[in-house]
Formats: C-alpha cells, sequence, structure tokens
C-alpha cells in the first residue's frame, strides 16, 4: 500500500487532540526557525488541538525554551515541552547510572546538571544528590553530546569509552540522535558515542526518542496541561528512527517529514518527495508512517 503522502499538516490534523511535533528538522534547522512550520502549528492550536514539542535536545525545557526564543519560534506556536534531556534527568536523579557519574558533554549542557522542570525538580528534592567525578571514581557516564561538536568526531573518544568499558560502567545517554545539521552542516550527537560504547560491548541506557521514558514523561505532561488522559495524538519528526520508529512503537499515528534529515533520498525537491523513491526506501527501514509530508506546512 502507497503511503499517503499529504500536502500539509492541516489536511489531516482534525483527527488528532493533540501532535508530538519534533523540533530540529521540522521546526528549525538550528540557525532558524521555518515560518511554514510555525505557521502551521499556530493554526492548528487556532484550531483547538495541542502541541507538545518533543526532542531529544539534551537540555531541560527552559533551555529548549531559550533556544527557540532565540531562533524565532514564537510562544503561540506550543502548548508544552519534553526534552530528552527532561526524561534523563529523571533517571539520572533516580540513580539509574549511579551517584557519582562522570559526563562527556560541552560546557551548553551544563543546565543538565543544574536546571531541572518542576515535576522533575519535585522528583529529585527527595532523592540523594548527584556529584561529578573523574572516570575512575565513576559509578557510571552521562553523556550530552561531543565537547565540541564542531570540531570533534566520535573517533575522539575512543580510549575514553574503552577505559569506561574495562570499569565497568553503565551510560546514561542524554540524546539518542546520531547526527544533526546545523545550517549546511552535519554534527554529530550523544547517540553516536552511545553507538559505539554499545558496539565495544557496554551497557547503555537511553532515554529520547524512540524509547519510552520520554513518551510516558510527555503524555503526564500533555495530560496536566489538557486536563484528560485519552487524547489521541499525531507524531511528527524527520527522523525515522526516532521520531516514526518512535510513534509506531507508542502505538500512535505517525507523520514523516521527508524533507529533514533524510530528504536527499527522496528526489530533488524537498518539498515534494518522489512516491516511488520515498516507498522504496520506506521498505529499505520496515517502517510505514501514517502520512509523509515534504516540509512542515
Amino acid at each position: 500500500m502507497m503511503i499517503e503522502i499529504v500536502p500539509t499538516l492541516a489536511a489531516v490534523s482534525g483527527r488528532y487532540d493533540a501532535v508530538f511535533c519534533d523540533l530540529w528538522g521540522c521546526l528549525h534547522n538550528g540557525v532558524a526557525a521555518f515560518p511554514e512550520a510555525v505557521a502551521a502549528l499556530q493554526g492548528y492550536r487556532a484550531r483547538g488541538g495541542q502541541v507538545m514539542l518533543l526532542t531529544n535536545a539534551p537540555r531541560p525545557k527552559s533551555t529548549v525554551e531559550e533556544q527557540l526564543h532565540r531562533l524565532g519560534v514564537p510562544r503561540d506556536a506550543w502548548d508544552e515541552i519534553t526534552s530528552s534531556g527532561d526524561a534523563a534527568q529523571m533517571a539520572m536523579v533516580s540513580g539509574a547510572v549511579g551517584r557519582r557519574v562522570y559526563h562527556i558533554g560541552a560546557p551548553k549542557d551544563e543546565p543538565f546538571f543544574t536546571d531541572y522542570a518542576p515535576d522533575v525538580a519535585a522528583f529529585a528534592a527527595s532523592q540523594p544528590p548527584i556529584s561529578r567525578v573523574p572516570l575512575d571514581q565513576a559509578e557510571g557516564v552521562v553523556v550530552t553530546g561531543l565537547v565540541d561538536d564542531l570540531t570533534e568526531t566520535p573517533d575522539d573518544y575512543r580510549a575514553t569509552l574503552l577505559m569506561a568499558k574495562t570499569l565497568g560502567l553503565p551510560m546514561l545517554c542524554a540524546n539518542p540522535d546520531i547526527v544533526v545539521d546545523m545550517g549546511a552542516q552535519r554534527l554529530w550527537c550523544a547517540g553516536a558515542l552511545a553507538r559505539d560504547y554499545d558496539a565495544m560491548g557496554g551497557r547503555t541506557l537511553y532515554y529520547g526518542k524512540p524509547y519510552p521514558p520520554i513518551y510516558d514523561l510527555a503524555r503526564r505532561r500533555l495530560a496536566a496541561v489538557s486536563g484528560r488522559d485519552d487524547a489521541q495524538i499525531l507524531c511528527i519528526g524527520d527522523g525515522i528512527d526516532t521520531d516514526i520508529r518512535g510513534g509506531i512503537g507508542e502505538g500512535l499515528d505517525t507523520m514523516f517529514i521527508t524533507g529533514g534529515i533524510d530528504a536527499p533520498a527522496f528526489g530533488t525537491d524537498p518539498a515534494n518527495p518522489d512516491p516511488t523513491l520515498l516507498e522504496g526506501w520506506l521498505a529499505e527501514q520496515k517502517l510505514s508512517p501514517t502520512f509523509a509530508l515534504g516540509l512542515l506546512r
């Protein structure tokens, strides 16, 4: 059966009470917001729908909100945010990889250890503190990304990962994404280090899409906003192995934005994917999104 390629979000949005919408590649490119995508979400909310921004950013939602403001995403385009950072923080403060942790990540990720959303903060207050220590004193590793994702690659971390594996340390991955595009530059994410750690035989825990914890947290936050827990939800995203696989795994309908990270696979016009190329590619992925849309609009 051919996938249904729709012209706009509005063409199908009346079937859903809420959307779980990805950010990077759908709503912005790390440099600027996409005006048509902003308008699509504003329009959906104006028709009574609720927008949960669901992102694999390894930072708390307050930091994500600040970034959205800088990129020009207006506040009336969304209702609530759930980040991979939020879900990973919840796991970290619960002691998922111990209380003494070694951190791999950039200075921009510092808020991960200090800035908790209210629901995470309430839980953290009931738990013993987390301390950051050198690798040889750690009970586990928390990876939020590369220290300098503009210049480094996962190969730069091989020795560190091998040492962590030798010490038998579990790894908490705060962002399962492998790569992301910032404008025209492709950057490595925390998921690339976690993938390599898995390949070495290390034990890795993931908390963003497509894994259940981020969806559990997003559903709780959506219920708090909407006052109901039976919303019909559509998952929107350009990551086939994160947004789409995760949504399908949760039993939710999905909308694959083809003009994002994998756009070259579907022809020369990102806004209008070639149906034959798209069908062949999805068959290789062994995944069937409910809908496809070139660009969120």
